[in-house]
């Protein structure tokens, strides 16, 4: 899962009530299928934080419920309105994430970058842009030995 650290960042999760936050605004067909479809009840997430200097996988989330209407599609005062969305027409989701490790250490992209056993990772392809992205279980695990995480 990518963020924008200024928009929402591992530390706020750490702030908010029960370290969980839902996970809205997502405006993306793809992401939305995921967010939608795939995304299950204690599935673990990796919590990336881009547009920051270095961009890096910061922490590990779980799905705490599962992807649900975003009523922000329909809130016209939202930044994230849609005008054809409504709640009998509903075109977006969300999950609810809880954050179980801030790393201690943040993995940077460039670290990312020149570690063989992380070819073909999505979030290392040229143009990858989705804010929610599939990992495998090999580059996942690896990521987590790489984070010393709990």
């Amino acid at each position: 899962m990518k963020t924008e650290p200024e928009s929402w960042s591992v530390d706020d999760f750490l702030k908010a009530p029960k370290k969980t936050t839902h996970w809205d605004g997502v405006r993306n067909y793809q992401a939305r299928n995921m967010l939608r479809d795939e995304m299950k009840l204690g599935h673990e997430v990796l919590v990336y934080h881009s547009n920051a200097e270095p961009p890096a996988i910061v922490g590990l989330a779980e799905v705490v419920r599962e992807g649900y209407p975003d009523p922000s599609s329909w809130d016209k005062s939202s930044h994230y309105f849609d005008e054809g969305t409504s709640p009998d027409n509903v075109r977006w989701y969300m999950v609810d994430l809880r954050l179980k490790e801030k790393f201690a250490q943040p993995i940077p992209l460039p670290q990312l970058r020149e570690d063989p056993q992380l070819d073909g990772m999505e979030l290392l392809r040229k143009g990858s842009r989705l804010s929610v992205q599939s990992v495998s279980s090999a580059h996942f695990a690896h990521i987590l030995r790489l984070a010393g995480a709990k």
